[in-house]
């Protein structure tokens, strides 16, 4: 069997949608930031719903690396259930590798639900607890990467698994974007991860959170960062663009332009990661890779969900043939 160029590891889930009515709920601001608002003890109309099967941050990128032309492969688990054997269906249809997602027979698949109002989502979440055990990698079972997400709080010593395992293994590359349970844990609890990570992806916010750093200082974020022990660090800064490190070079990107409003967000930061570390895996330098994830996370918020707007390496080329002259990363 070919060797799994990326194998992706955190929890998968299932995303029923509900898209809310315009005129049926509201959103106010608060001290403690946006409220979602809707008639208590009362039957309200919506829109419609989807249902998603094999969704979550792991899930999302190991369907985007098989996408954009990598041998992807998916650490997870699910239930004994109708929604766990629709999970993997949707998996194996993607052409995601699922010979680690360990079948739990006396457990239920995670499965979310989604307030959809207007561009923005609120999720309704439950994780199950699972019995988390890291997979014995043999031979060709051994990728190149792996890319390490989101996952439950009751896996930390999963981490720690995991970790052991990446010891033995010092040639597979470590990607990671700490979901979370993951920030929760602190630096100091999961030194071993950030140690060992070839890549670290965080939104700006993550970063101040992570590091004690200052939020208006790029550079002070990324010294912090990089202090941690990781060679590449991506930091994404919503509508205001991006920023990457190896240490050396550092750079900023814009945002793809729209072509017209969002139509609903989720997804937008695993495409823009995953698409980032593909184009690293396949040899892209930082700001090379800076100018392929904003077209990724741009076509998937036209979407609903964070995979019917995923990309072809051949569709994110024509659009960045297709990119005005501004599109281009700059040096800072």
């Amino acid at each position: 069997m070919t060797q799994i160029d990326v194998l992706s590891v955190g929890d998968v889930v299932t995303d029923a949608f509900i898209k809310l009515l315009d005129d049926r709920a509201a959103v106010s601001q608060t001290p403690e930031g946006p409220i979602l608002s809707m008639p208590f003890a009362t039957k309200i109309p919506f829109d419609h719903a989807v249902v998603l099967n094999a969704v979550g941050n792991a899930a999302n990128a190991a369907v985007n690396f098989s996408k954009l032309g990598l041998d992807s492969g998916l650490v997870s688990n699910v239930g004994g259930d109708s929604a766990g054997r629709d999970i993997i269906a949707t998996l194996d249809k993607a052409d995601v590798d699922t010979r680690f997602v360990k079948i739990n027979p006396k457990k239920k698949s995670n499965y979310h639900y989604v307030l959809w109002y207007k561009e923005e989502r609120t999720i309704l979440i439950n994780h199950e607890e699972y019995n988390y055990h890291w997979p014995h990698l043999r031979g060709h079972e051994k990728p190149k990467w792996i890319y390490f997400s989101s996952i439950s709080k009751n896996a930390m010593d999963f981490h720690d698994e995991m970790m052991e395992s990446l010891e033995r293994h010092p040639d597979i590359k470590l990607a990671f974007q700490p979901g979370t349970f993951q920030l929760e844990a602190g630096t100091e609890r999961l030194a071993h991860v950030y140690r060992r990570s070839e890549l670290l992806a965080l939104n700006r916010e993550e970063a101040v959170v992570v590091t004690g750093g200052n939020y208006d200082d790029m550079h002070d974020l990324f010294n912090r960062l990089h202090a941690l022990g990781p060679k590449i660090v991506l930091i994404s800064d919503g509508p205001k663009g991006s920023y990457a490190s190896d240490g050396e070079n550092r750079f900023k990107m814009p945002i793809y332009p729209d072509p017209k409003p969002p139509l609903e967000r989720t997804g937008a930061g695993d495409s823009f990661t995953s698409t980032f570390v593909a184009a690293i895996i396949k040899g892209n330098t930082i700001d090379g890779a800076l100018q392929w994830a904003p077209i990724s996370s741009m076509n998937v918020v036209q979407h609903v969900g964070a995979q019917e707007g995923l990309l072809s390496e051949k569709e994110l080329a024509e659009l960045l043939r297709k990119a005005p002259q501004w599109y281009k990363p700059e040096r800072i």
